[in-house]
Parts: C-alpha cells; structure tokens; sequence
C-alpha cells in the first residue's frame, strides 16, 4: 500500500489544515527515549496534578493505542483571532482557544475527512485519529513531523503562527516518508518562564500543573482554588495566556485564522466577572453552546469568577 505524500500533503491543506507533517513509528529512535523518560520523570515529580489519564502507559507506546501504526500524519491548526484581553477590573479573562467554537468538532470533522479520503485508497489501509482526547504525546509527535518544537512553557511553537494552534493527528499502517524533526529555536529567551505569575514552569520545558492558572480554572473541581492560585489570577477565569502572550515568536508571527468557527462569541473576550459569579445551568447553556468551555461546570465559573473579583484591583 502506497500513497504519495504530495497528494496526502495537498489533500491535507484542502480540508483546511494549515500545517501537516509525517511521523515515523520508531521506539528506539533517542528523541522517543528522551521524552519517554521525560515524562516518566514529570510524573514521579506530580506535575500532572489530578491529570490521571497522563500516566497511561499507552502515551508511552503508541503501538498499544494502534496495533501496526507505521506512521502519524501529523496537523496543525492556527487558530488565532486579534481580539485582546480586557483590563477592566470588571472583566473577566478567557484563554483565546476557548473564544469561539470547541475546537475538537472543527479539527475531528476535519480529521474525518482526510481519514475516509485515505481509507478510500485500498481496503487494507487503517486509521485512527486524535485531537488531544487520547492517550498519544501530540506535541511530541507534531516536533518529529516537523510542525513546530515544543517550547519552554511545554506549548509547540510553529515558524508560521507561532503556538496559536491546535494539534491533531492520524494513525495509520501506512508506510510514509518522514519529514525531519523540528529543532528547537527558544534560544535563551525565558520571558515565559519570568511572565507567569505562579511560577508553573519549574524548569524550561517542565510545567507543573498545580502551580498553573488554567489546570485549576479548567480542570480542578475542588469547591475553592488554592490561595497562591486564588491571588495570582489576573482577571483569568478560564485558561490562562499569559506564557503566549509574552512569546516573541506569537508577538512577531501570529496571523488571523481563516477559521470562521474560532472567531469568539460575543461574550467570550470580556465576560462580566459579576455575570460570572451568579451563573447559572440555563445561562451556562446559553453562553456556551458548542464549546469546550463547557468542560469548566458552572459552579466552577462562579469560583473562578469570585477568584478573580477578588485578586483584580478595582
């Protein structure tokens, strides 16, 4: 079974994606070792937080998540709007990913597409794809293929939009030509690492959650944050930019998407941080249709929101 990688790339950018790259299966490439002891080592340490599904031993051997993966079609998506963040005190902050419509319905429809198209080929060829529901290292994975290179504050930066973009992939039996990993440009600058309020990123490269703004405005279902979270929110009540924000990669090469489904909803760039604290389940619904803010539960907006009324200067 044999396919052209002009045609897949070509095929790729016709269902919208903006990068692609390829990926070769080889456990016993040095790069693939690293990160495997990388991790390991992230998880001996806790930075995973109540993150559970990171120690899935299927993350480190994607052989497990596809028996007889021979590539990974790797994409990316730019998602990046020029709205900016308010500093109103009576504002709330959203991290820009969650602004408009949930970016796992945009890239899975797309990664559908290219999937039936390749399977449409020959009846032997298999795929399976991903958009970060499943145990598959998507950042390590996007580097060996070329996308981008994963950066100090653990997100993946690509030449052409910056780390404004979300990651998806393709499992197949394919045999493909791999692309050349991307090397890493971050050179000496730390401006993330200085930026972020809770010092979350340990070290460059390492970034503990349960010091990180948008794992316990996102992912932390306790009823109240933790004071040393509480006190540094800066008005951010769902996710956190500030390690974005700051990067002169996204300040020199971030562009608009052409996406119309991440342009935000009207309430999305400013949400009214008293609204916030008095959500209920119907205005939840009403705010957040097709979103993946709606992994955030409402009483979890009301603390959030409280949080940040709290640590924001009037």
């Amino acid at each position: 079974m044999t396919l052209d990688i002009d045609v897949i790339r070509q095929q790729a950018h016709h269902v919208g994606f903006h990068r692609v790259g390829i990926a070769r299966i080889d456990h016993s490439q040095p790069a693939a070792i690293a990160a495997n002891t990388a991790l390991q080592n992230w998880l001996h340490q806790g930075y995973q937080a109540d993150m559970a599904w990171m120690s899935n031993p299927k993350r480190q051997d994607i052989q497990q998540v596809m028996p007889g993966v021979r590539s990974l079609i790797c994409v990316a998506l730019n998602y990046y709007t020029p709205h900016q963040h308010s500093d109103n005190a009576q504002h709330g902050k959203i991290s820009r990913y969650g602004w408009g419509r949930d970016y796992h319905r945009v890239m899975q429809k797309k990664l559908k597409a290219l999937s039936e198209w390749l399977r449409s080929h020959h009846p032997d060829i298999q795929t399976r794809f991903y958009v970060d529901t499943g145990p598959v290292s998507d950042k390590f994975w996007a580097q060996q293929a070329g996308i981008g290179w994963i950066a100090k504050n653990g997100n993946v930066i690509t030449r052409d939009y910056g780390s404004w973009v979300f990651l998806g992939e393709i499992l197949t039996n394919l045999d493909l030509p791999a692309d050349t990993p991307h090397t890493a440009h971050c050179g000496t600058c730390t401006r993330c690492i200085e930026a972020c309020p809770t010092d979350a990123i340990a070290a460059p490269f390492v970034v503990d959650a349960n010091r990180c703004i948008a794992y316990h405005t996102i992912e932390n279902r306790d009823p109240t944050l933790p004071p040393n979270i509480a006190q540094n929110l800066h008005g951010w009540v769902a996710g956190c930019d500030i390690c974005q924000d700051v990067c002169p990669w996204n300040q020199r090469f971030a562009q608009p998407t052409d996406v119309k489904d991440f342009q935000p909803y009207p309430d999305n760039v400013a949400p009214n941080l008293a609204e916030l604290t008095n959500l209920s389940e119907v205005d939840w619904n009403r705010r957040f249709p097709a979103s993946a803010l709606r992994r955030i539960k409402p009483s979890m907006w009301r603390r959030n929101a409280r949080a940040a009324q709290q640590s924001r200067p009037s």
